[in-house]
Formats: C-alpha cells, sequence, structure tokens
C-alpha cells in the first residue's frame, strides 16, 4: 500500500524513465515467455479476463491481513461477510517480521499460522491472491521487513548479494506454505504477487532493478508456486513491461483517485478520476487482463496522528465514491479488482507503521469491529452480483468514453460490447458534480436497431455523484431484455418461474424493454403483481413490451410487474435493494452462490435448500421480515434461521413472508471505577540503587546500520542492539566534574514520539511529543552535581515502529530509532558509558505466543506484568483515574469477569477521557496480555479502542492492564475511562474459541 512521499515519488520516476527515454512496448515487442504458461492449465487468461478450469471468473476481491486480527476464530466471520457481499476473492499481505523476528528462526505457528485463514476462505467460498513480499507495505512497522534488516549491509530491495541471502528463508518457508494452498492443490490460492509495488526511485538512488525482480521470482518459483505471477505498479508506469523481459505473467497497477483528505470528507479534488486507462493498458498489457491488485481505489483511507480519523475516511470514500469510482475501472475493462481495505482491523501488538495509530479500521465497507457500513458494504454488494449474473461483461471490449450516446454533454458514457450484450457505463463529464442531470440514451440493439430511451417520454436521471451500467440485449434465462436503463442487481431462472432484480436511486425515472414469446400474451391481467403508477405500452411494431416507472423517496414504494406470462421484475429503490441478498450455500469449498433471492435486513450469510426445507443464516439487528422472492419450492415445509424454526407463509407465487424477532441483550458491564485496581512502579530505573547490569552495552563503535552512520561516539541506535517496537529505555552513566550546566538531546522515534529524560531521580524534561514530529531535541537544564560523584541519565523513549522502504535503494527502514545527538555541556560525549534495553530478550523475544512486537522496554512488560494474573497481591491499590503528582511510569492491572448473553455478537471498546489539563501522559492498554492501545490524547485522534471477543473472553475472567507515563512536572491525570458498547446483533455465527492468552509466568532473565 502506497504511503512514502507519493506525490513527490510520483513526479521523480516520471522524470527518470522520461530521462531514460523508456517506451511502452508490449509483451510482444519483448517475446515474452509468460511464466507460468508450461507448469498449470487451471487458471489461464486471455486479455478480457482470468479462466479457472476453462470458466472466466469476475475477481472482485477485497483485501483483509489476517495479522490485524489475532482470533483466528473471527477470520471466517469476516470472511463470510465478504462473500456475502459477493466478492469472489480475498488479498493478503504476509507480514515478514512477525514470522522472522530473529534471522534464521522462522515462525508461523500460533496466531500467525496462515493455514487455518487459508481453510476459513475456502470454507466461505473465497479465492485468495497471496501477496507475501518480501517487502509488502501496509501500514505495518518496517513495511513488513525485520528490524534486523537494519543491521544488513547494501540497500534493501535490491540485488545485492546480502539482501537476497536476506529473504531466503522466509521465501522458501512462506512459498512453501502458499504452494501447498495453491488452487492447482486443492487449495483457494489463485493468484500470486511478487513484491509490491516495486518501481519507485528518487534522484541519487539506483533505478529497480530486473535482475532484483527475476531473483524474487526465482525464489518463488523454486518453491513450487505455479498459479499466475501478477504485479502490483503504484502508478501505471510500464517499468515492468519496458524494462524486464520476462517479469509477470500478468501485469497490474493501483492508484489513489481521491487521496486521504479525510478532514474534507465532502471534497473530491479536480481531475480525480482517471479516464486514460483503458488506452494505457492497452499499450503495456495487451495480452493480459485489466488487473488492479491493490486498488486504492479505494476502500478507504489511511490517517496519520493527530489527523480526523478513519469515521471521515469512511465519509470520503463513501457509497457515492465506489459508484463512480468503480464503475469507471469497469468501463476501462477491470476484471481483476481488488479493494484496498475490505477489513482494516487492528494495529495490536506494535505491528504498524510509524505514522499511524492502533487503528487500522480505513474508513472500510467493514469496520474494525466487523460491522457492516451499511451504505459502503451494499452499493459493493448490489454490483458485485451484477457480474454473477453477467458473464458477457467478461468478453466484452471496451471502447473510449464518449458523448456521442447522450443528449447532454454532461454525461459521458463508454461502451463495452458483445456481439449482442451491450453495457452502457454512464457517469458525469464532471465527474464530482453535485448536481442531478437529465439525458437521454442511445442504445443499439441486435433485432430493433438503435432506440433512444426514455422512449415512453420523461428523462433519466443521474443524481449527484453517481454512475450507473445500462444494459441492451441482455439475457436473463429464457428471457431478452431489449435494454434497461434501471440497474440489474441479479436474476434467476426457476422450474415455474424467472425473477429479475432492478433498482435506481430515489428520484430516478427508469425504462425497461422485454422482448415477447412466443405463445405468450404480450400483456395478461394481473401485469402489475405489486405497486402503483407503472406505464406499460408495447412497442410500435408490437414485438416487446415496454415497462416506465418512477422511484420515489419512499423505501418501500417497490413495484413488481409479470410479462411473458411468468417473468417476474422487481423493480426497488436503491436503498430497498440494499437490504436483498444472494447468499452464498453455505457448503464449503462452493465459491458460487445459493439459487435463493431474498430480502432479509442486516446480514444474511449462509442459505441452503434441502428438498422442501430452507435453513438461512444470518444476523440480525432489530426485528426483521423475510422475504424470499426466489428459490423456495412449492409447499416449503420448514424455514429455520439460525436454526430456529420460523412461523412463514407462501403465497401463490412461491413469495415466502417471515419474521425475525429480534430480542435486545441484556448487557451488564462492570464499572472500571468499581474494580480493584492494583498498580507498581514501572520506572524503578531512576531509583538510586538501581542495577542495570544485565541491560545491554551499547558499545558499537561502528554501527551495522550502513545506511545511516551514526554520529555519537557509539551507536545508540536501538535497531543495531534487537528492539525494534514499544518502547526503548537508555541509561547513560558518567561521573561528574561540576561543570554539568545543561544537557542536549536529539532522540528519534516515529511520528508523534515522546521521552522523558531523568537525572537519577531527578526529573529533567520531556518532549511530549507533536503530530508530525518524528525527532526532537530539548536543551534540559540540569541541577548543581557535585564533582567526583557518579551519576545516571535515564531517558525513555517511545518507539512508534519502522518506517517502510518504499523508494527503491533510499533505505528508509534503516532511519533510526534513539538517541541521535547528545552533549552534555563539560563533557566529551565518550566520558559517557551507554546502556540500552527494550522487550525482554529483544529479537529472542520472550511471549512467543502474542509474537515479537507486543511488548516493549518499558519495566512492567520486561516482567511480563501486563499478562493475566500478574503477581500483585502485595502492590499497592491505586486506580489509574487517581493521578499522580510527579513524573514517571505507573503500571495498573486489574480483573474482571464479564457474562454477555450468548448468541450475540456485542462489540466492546474502551473509550478515555482525552482531557490533559492536569497534564500530558501517554497510555498503553493491554487486555489479556495482548497490547490493544496506544492512547495519546494531547496528538489524538484515537481515543476509543475497540477489542474483539476472543482476546476479551465475553464469558469469563479478564485481565485489563496499562501503563501510564505522566511526561510533565506535577504528574498527570486520566480523568476516565469507560465501556463504550456498539451494535449488537443477534448472529448465527456460532461461540468464539479465544486467543491463546497464557497466564503471567517470572521470567528468567527478566530485569
Amino acid at each position: 500500500m502506497l504511503f512514502s512521499r507519493p506525490l513527490q515519488a510520483l513526479s521523480v520516476a516520471l522524470s527518470l524513465i522520461a530521462g531514460s527515454q523508456a517506451r511502452v512496448v508490449s509483451n510482444d515487442d519483448l517475446g515474452v515467455q509468460l511464466l507460468n504458461a508450461r507448469q498449470q492449465d487451471i487458471v489461464t487468461w486471455d486479455d478480457h479476463s482470468l479462466f479457472v478450469n476453462g470458466e472466466r471468473l469476475m475477481v472482485l476481491s477485497g483485501e483483509i491481513h489476517p495479522f490485524r486480527m489475532p482470533v483466528q476464530a473471527l477470520w471466517l466471520d469476516v470472511l463470510q461477510k465478504v462473500k456475502a457481499s459477493g466478492y469472489s476473492a480475498v488479498s493478503i499481505y504476509i507480514n515478514w517480521h512477525l514470522l522472522e523476528a530473529k534471522r534464521g528462526e522462522f515462525r508461523a505457528n500460533g496466531i500467525f499460522s496462515l493455514e487455518p485463514f487459508f481453510e476459513a476462505a475456502q470454507k466461505a467460498g473465497l479465492y485468495i491472491i497471496a501477496r507475501p513480499g518480501p517487502y509488502i507495505n501496509a501500514e505495518v512497522s518496517g513495511g513488513g521487513f525485520p528490524g534486523w534488516l537494519t543491521r544488513v549491509p547494501g540497500a534493501l530491495r535490491t540485488n545485492t548479494d546480502e539482501f537476497i541471502e536476506a529473504t531466503d528463508l522466509y521465501t522458501s518457508e512462506i512459498g512453501s506454505i502458499i504452494e501447498a494452498a495453491q488452487i492447482t492443490n486443492g487449495g483457494p490460492v489463485l493468484l500470486f504477487q511478487l513484491e509490491n509495488e516495486y518501481q519507485h526511485a528518487m534522484p541519487g538512488y539506483p533505478m529497480p532493478e530486473y535482475e532484483y525482480w527475476q531473483s524474487v521470482t526465482d525464489q518463488y518459483r523454486n518453491a513450487s508456486i505455479v498459479v499466475p505471477y501478477i504485479n502490483n505498479e503504484a502508478h501505471m508506469y510500464g517499468w515492468i513491461t519496458a524494462h524486464t523481459p520476462a517479469s509477470v505473467d500478468i501485469y497490474g497497477f493501483d492508484g489513489y483517485p481521491l487521496g486521504f483528505d479525510c478532514e474534507n470528507p465532502s471534497m473530491w479534488p479536480d481531475n480525480g478520476l482517471p479516464t486514460d486507462w483503458l488506452a494505457v493498458n492497452n499499450e503495456l498489457a495487451p495480452d493480459t487482463p485489466l488487473t488492479i491488485p491493490e486498488s486504492k481505489f479505494q476502500g478507504g483511507g489511511f490517517q496519520h496522528w493527530g489527523q480526523a480519523g478513519f469515521e471521515n475516511c469512511a465519509l470520503l470514500l463513501n457509497m457515492e465514491f465506489e459508484r463512480v469510482l468503480y464503475k469507471n475501472n469497469y468501463a476501462a475493462g477491470a476484471t481483476i479488482f481488488n479493494i484496498y481495505m475490505v477489513f482494516g482491523g487492528t494495529n495490536w501488538g506494535n505491528l504498524g507503521h510509524a505514522d499511524g495509530f492502533t487503528s487500522y479500521d480505513y474508513g472500510a465497507q467493514i469496520t474494525e469491529e466487523r460491522q457492516l457500513w451499511r451504505e459502503k458494504y451494499s452499493e459493493v454488494k448490489l454490483q458485485a452480483n451484477f457480474f454473477h449474473v453477467s458473464p458477457a461483461y467478461l468478453e466484452a471490449d471496451r471502447f473510449n468514453a464518449s458523448l456521442e450516446y447522450t443528449n447532454n454533454d454532461a454525461i459521458t458514457v463508454t461502451p463495452a460490447t458483445t456481439d449482442t450484450t451491450k453495457f452502457y457505463i454512464s457517469r458525469h463529464t464532471e465527474y464530482d458534480t453535485t448536481s442531478a442531470v437529465p439525458y437521454k440514451l442511445r442504445v443499439s440493439t441486435v433485432n430493433h436497431g438503435d432506440i433512444e430511451i426514455p422512449q415512453l417520454g420523461g428523462d433519466l436521471i443521474l443524481t449527484r455523484r453517481d454512475s450507473k451500467i445500462h444494459v441492451s440485449d441482455y439475457p436473463v434465462g429464457d428471457e431478452h431484455l431489449i435494454y434497461s436503463s434501471a440497474e440489474v442487481f441479479t436474476w434467476k431462472k426457476y422450474d415455474d418461474k424467472t425473477v429479475l432484480v432492478l433498482y435506481g436511486g430515489p428520484n430516478e425515472h427508469h425504462e425497461i424493454a422485454v422482448e415477447g414469446r412466443s405463445g405468450n400474451d404480450k400483456r395478461q391481467e394481473g401485469f402489475e403483481v405489486e405497486g402503483e403508477n407503472v406505464t406499460v405500452e408495447q412497442a410500435a411494431d408490437g414485438d416487446y413490451t415496454i415497462i416506465s416507472w418512477d422511484i420515489s423517496d419512499d423505501v418501500e414504494d417497490r413495484k413488481v410487474v409479470r410479462v411473458n406470462g411468468n417473468f417476474y421484475i422487481y423493480m426497488l429503490n436503491r436503498n430497498e435493494a440494499y437490504n436483498f441478498w444472494v447468499p452464498p450455500t453455505g457448503s464449503g469449498s462452493d465459491f458460487g452462490t445459493s439459487d435463493i433471492i431474498l430480502k432479509a435486513g442486516y446480514l444474511i450469510r449462509t442459505a441452503q435448500r434441502e428438498g422442501q426445507i430452507i435453513n438461512l443464516v444470518g444476523d440480525v439487528n432489530a426485528t426483521t421480515p423475510i422475504e424470499i422472492i426466489g428459490g423456495a419450492p412449492d409447499g416449503l415445509e420448514s424455514l429455520t434461521f439460525n436454526g430456529e424454526p420460523l412461523e412463514f407463509e407462501q403465497n401463490a407465487l412461491g413469495v415466502v413472508t417471515a419474521t425475525v424477532d429480534f430480542v435486545a441483550p441484556e448487557i451488564s458491564l462492570p464499572c472500571f471505577s468499581q474494580m480493584e485496581w492494583k498498580k507498581v512502579d514501572s520506572l524503578p530505573e531512576i531509583s538510586a540503587d538501581y542495577d542495570d547490569s544485565d541491560w545491554v552495552d551499547a558499545n558499537f563503535e561502528v554501527s551495522p546500520n550502513d545506511a545511516f552512520p551514526p554520529t555519537t561516539y557509539v551507536s545508540l541506535y536501538a535497531s543495531d542492539y534487537g528492539f525494534h517496537a514499544g518502547s526503548v529505555l537508555f541509561r547513560g552513566h558518567f561521573t561528574a566534574n561540576g561543570e554539568e550546566t545543561t544537557f542536549n538531546l536529539t532522540t528519534q522515534g516515529g511520528r508523534a514520539f515522546g521521552a522523558s529524560v531523568w537525572l537519577g531521580s531527578t526529573f529533567v524534561g520531556s518532549w511530549v511529543g507533536e503530530s508530525q514530529s518524528h525527532f526532537a531535541s530539548v536543551l534540559l537544564e540540569l541541577p548543581e552535581l557535585e564533582a567526583g560523584e557518579d551519576y545516571v541519565f535515564t531517558i525513555v523513549m517511545d518507539h512508534m515502529g519502522l518506517n517502510g522502504n518504499y523508494v527503491i535503494g533510499e533505505d528508509n527502514l534503516k532511519t533510526p530509532r534513539g538517541i541521535l545527538e547528545y552533549d552534555l555541556a563539560g563533557h566529551e560525549a565518550s566520558d559517557i558509558r551507554w546502556k540500552i534495553t527494550g522487550n525482554l530478550g529483544g529479537e529472542d523475544y520472550a511471549d512467543l505466543i502474542r509474537g515479537p512486537l507486543n511488548e516493549g522496554g518499558m519495566f512492567a512488560e520486561r516482567q511480563g506484568f501486563h499478562q493475566p494474573s500478574p503477581p500483585s497481591s502485595d502492590w499497592e491499590t491505586g486506580r489509574p483515574t487517581e493521578g499522580v503528582s510527579e513524573p514517571g511510569i505507573t503500571f495498573y492491572t486489574a480483573s474482571f469477569d464479564l457474562d454477555l448473553p450468548r448468541g450475540y455478537d456485542i462489540p466492546l471498546a474502551i473509550r478515555f477521557d482525552r482531557d490533559v489539563s492536569a497534564g500530558a501522559f501517554r497510555v498503553q492498554l493491554f487486555v489479556n496480555g495482548y497490547q490493544y492501545g496506544k492512547f495519546i490524547p494531547h496528538i489524538g485522534p484515537q481515543a476509543r479502542f475497540p477489542i474483539p471477543e476472543g482476546i476479551l473472553n465475553h464469558h469469563g475472567q479478564n485481565t485489563i492492564g496499562l501503563t501510564i507515563w505522566a511526561l510533565e512536572e506535577g504528574g498527570a491525570k486520566l480523568n476516565g475511562m469507560g465501556w463504550d458498547v456498539s451494535m449488537a446483533t443477534m448472529t448465527g455465527f456460532g461461540e468464539i474459541e479465544l486467543a491463546p492468552a497464557p497466564e503471567w509466568e517470572e521470567r528468567e532473565g527478566a530485569y
């Protein structure tokens, strides 16, 4: 995922390509031998689409990162929600840092094992696009690179022996895991992406290297990855095509049309709609499908510290954006299309990048708490289900956008056509307009020539920020739509009838024409099955029926008509269509959908028909009417919802109606202020008798970090000594000479970091942090020291994560965390002897269950006190809301029981008060040992931290832990904390198996 300086990198890369006189060339020009054409024939492709076992497939995919949800039992929950929306695949990044945190020790087990995710995807009926890197970016610490790479000499992401050797174990091991899950071995892995966004260069750095790309290709080919290889250029430069003779099977790219101005969610930038992708792709990759493997096209947006928050991103990248921008991609011919993100998750356990906070909600269609953003989620559901019943889209030839299909220059139409079926993707010529524009559309038909619609009067209407896919010569089973201005949601042909579901927006006018069928009356009695104000006329030649209607603001004002005897057409308000589902069967390894069409409210996970019985599984958030309009057998005998029988009625048309009663759960939560809290000093390092002999000696006179040579006499870079996350502490020993008046200190911890300094037990100052600051210099005044006496500086620094390494050759990963400069008045730098610590063991991390990044260097973390059942019986009693009177770090812990009603999904979050009037502070939140929040109230934006069930035990005991770091004289006070309960749903998902949460045990070697 693109992050590092996109605009600057874009301009530089373009100038570099222009300077080298690179030209756009095709695979044919280079005589390309496709990588995998000789290795398997299950997944193939042509210039239009992918094939699976000879059948065309629309790859509509959503991005999910398994590592951002450590409760493996919830993977299926999210995947079922993705599948229910109509997606055919999910794309996953794999985080190298979490799997090989110590060089040579690969661990993909426990919560980091991938096989359960592959199994869950297959059970949900979803293919997988695997994207293991080595580099992923993804707004994770180091872009997925392990911290020890900071010590590998030479430029990263280049073909140096040192870097390739560093990747060998990871690519071999992860390649083996993916190989076993390929579709060729009966698994769900359909496509494989090499590296990620590999093409950017900056002045003074090398251009991307074909040799490196080939080395990574060879690594994965040696691991027997045989499904098609794709790439993902961050911009459509064609570097892969222009500069490499045999790089990928299918060329892909991504883009950010609206960017990330979530502070202004109603503002769309001028010229934000790319209109040249079809032509450029035809030059770059004429023999492969138009592929957007990481569409920051865009499921949401990321946010930095201090910005508006993800709710605003969901408003910026909303359903209007999906309608306009996604359909523009379809107009260009995208048939492999991955939306980043469909579910963002959480940067738990310090896994996030240096610029982002704990939440990675992303404003995605499925929120961090696994709830559905109704209109965002449902808009994609409408689009995805259209592709399930419109196979001609995958064969259609694309043409350039044009004004010639309408009578209004304010509307632009892109045609996509086969020999028969035609699609007309219409949009506002000014893509961001908020005006409603009337127009007429000219469609071409096989049997009736060109027709301007509507024929019966009035205009079509394209409302604000909208786009539509009109059709002509569109087959619906044995029926034939001559044209439809209303959009198709789905259709099914049954033994006794055919059902078509159309929709349009409020206050729109629509018209369809249905070809007559011999042996049927053109218009029989009972034409209007439901609704009013439908105009029906026969065409002048009498061969087809024209149906015209208006859509009101009333969501329930739907029309249902019957033509040709048994062809039922449902004409819905788009907001009602959002409540309709074409659910998967739920039978496992079934990549299609059921034959059932129903209206059912919040979520239908699966629908199975077994003879005269229909079993529905889903979630409801209110008493919900059920209406099965297609797929129920005549004489239905039983209808169940989540295993419980429903009373139902079935009318003469076979439509089944029932009601699922919702009973709100009784939720009782313990009050944090009433819990028995215990506290312990988590900064014993400033006490006079503290012994740091077990700390690591910071004594590297030459840093292994060759990209940023230190200016201090020994390296004080945390990663040089194996500490890569959470927090880092330094102890500087010196003997006073009486001339010490000031201490000038420069530290670097990443955006929004903080640092505090003590001399002995005396606080001398802090850098409290700013949202934009990656490093800071502070000039600290010192008390008078006694010559000849020994003193110690103790420095605590927040480590916000390692930088990504997006720009090739820049080696931004190696940007150090630690002390960059220091000057003690009256002393040489070498007068200070330094010690350093971070998480216990560094790369030999103590907690193999929760992984290498979950803990930092604070005393309570090194001791493991944040885990369940710490040895707190002898600790002092004290609540985190009582405050402290001086700067320092205090660890608080409490245990509590939950007994929430079963059968409900009840999302819980902990919300903190952002008041810092009593002094600035920083908080870490631990739940059952998992770090699930880094709270910096004076920077923000996040003050609410969702904790998923599975981390929280909803039916048993839990332990909460807080480190509160007071940064200023006078101390600080956490003014309040409480539970925040989101929408509860009655769910058919089932019980949640807890993530492993081992209790505290005394740690060998803890100091």
